[in-house]
């Protein structure tokens, strides 16, 4: 991107140890003479190195949908200002391809399938002067045929306007470009060109002998890149928003083909939502219903409960206080009984007393009137 913008964008290369793909995204304000240009770079950060690579397209999808969802909020919205909005939208996909010279990875084939029809693809070979032309020819007839076959619809340049029919028509078999890329300028000659120095040699950047960076930049800067934005609104913008619309219920015609308008569409939503919201609301009343009744049953058996364990309980009481009351009563008989022999001992002991004296007495008596003899 540095080569191909002629400038130095800022950020440090990312580490391939990333936990998942990550999409970061950078605006840049470029001026060349008196042209400017708004530029927005998005990187997919981890793409391809985790073990498990079953679901790293989700994030780019995901990204690209999130940004069509913003254009169509703009769209609905009762003052648009699409005139000044900032269109977050990708206009084109650079998608860069390993230079193995043997076939497209499962994983590329998988994701550009899941993005045809979201964004424009460019297919790129990365790093073309890894392998000789003769593999990067055979290598680029390869990966056409195997795009082909697997029904991934990359970019085709436009043909139908005249004034470019004929360098579009010569670049679209070119597809996919090989390129190479370099921030590094180096003497050639007399003039100063960015190239990569090897012990073998010398690889120029913008020799189209080289690569096909040249083209690639033609192609995509100079001659069609109106007609990239064009390619994104009309065909997968509108494809995005006429899913969207479908999902909720907006339609052109009615079942009799008669034209739908937006008011009758309002009021057939707004009448399925109300009947949707009475069900659910009926629903959660029968479910309230049998829930308190459920409830209701709990506490009725729980009362059984508690009223059983007072009956025994009340039971168990009446029966313990009966027994105290039985032992209360032996022992008060038996306090009576004790008391009774006890009034007979001190009767039978107060009369042997009384006994006893009176024979003291009479001893007294008869020892006198012995005395007196």
């Amino acid at each position: 991107m540095d080569t191909l913008f002629n400038t130095k964008f800022e950020g440090d290369p990312a580490s391939h140890s990333q936990p998942g793909v990550q999409l970061k995204s950078s605006t840049y304000d470029l001026q060349e003479s008196n042209v400017n240009l708004k530029l927005t770079i998005v990187s997919t950060v981890g793409f391809g190195d985790q073990i498990n690579k079953e679901d790293s397209y989700k994030p780019i999808v995901e990204f690209i949908d999130a940004q069509f969802e913003a254009y169509l909020q703009e769209e609905l919205k009762i003052k648009r200002v699409l005139h000044n909005y900032h269109d977050t939208r990708i206009h084109a996909c650079l998608y860069f391809i390993a230079p193995t010279g043997h076939s497209l990875k499962s994983l590329d084939l998988v994701t550009m399938k899941k993005l045809d029809s979201k964004v424009n693809i460019i297919p790129i070979i990365a790093k073309s002067d890894a392998i000789s032309k003769s593999e990067l020819t055979k290598f680029k007839i390869k990966i056409t045929s195997e795009l082909v076959s697997n029904g991934v619809q990359i970019y085709q340049f436009p043909t139908d306007d005249e004034s470019v029919a004929e360098i579009n028509g010569t670049m679209n078999a070119h597809l996919p470009f090989a390129v190479i890329g370099s921030t590094e300028e180096l003497k050639i000659g007399n003039k100063m060109m960015k190239a990569r120095q090897y012990p073998w040699g010398t690889v120029q950047v913008e020799n189209e002998a080289h690569c096909d960076f040249v083209k690639l930049r033609e192609m995509l800067i100079r001659v069609n890149m109106e007609d990239l934005r064009e390619q994104t609104h009309t065909r997968h913008y509108e494809l995005y928003r006429r899913c969207k619309l479908e999902e909720m219920g907006f339609k052109d015609t009615d079942p009799d083909s008669k034209p739908f308008s937006l008011q009758e569409t309002y009021e057939a939503k707004r009448n399925e939502f109300l009947g949707e919201l009475q069900k659910k609301e009926e629903a959660m009343r029968q479910m309230f219903v049998q829930r308190v009744k459920e409830k209701e049953a709990e506490l009725k058996e729980a009362e059984k409960e508690l009223h059983e364990k007072f009956d025994r309980l009340k039971k168990l009481h009446q029966d313990e206080k009966k027994k105290l009351e039985d032992k209360k009563k032996s022992l008060d008989d038996e306090v009576n009984a004790f008391k009774q022999r006890k009034t007979a001992a001190e009767l039978l002991q107060s009369q042997a007393q009384q006994a006893g004296g009176s024979q003291t007495l009479k001893r007294d008596k008869e020892r006198k009137n012995s005395g007196f003899l």
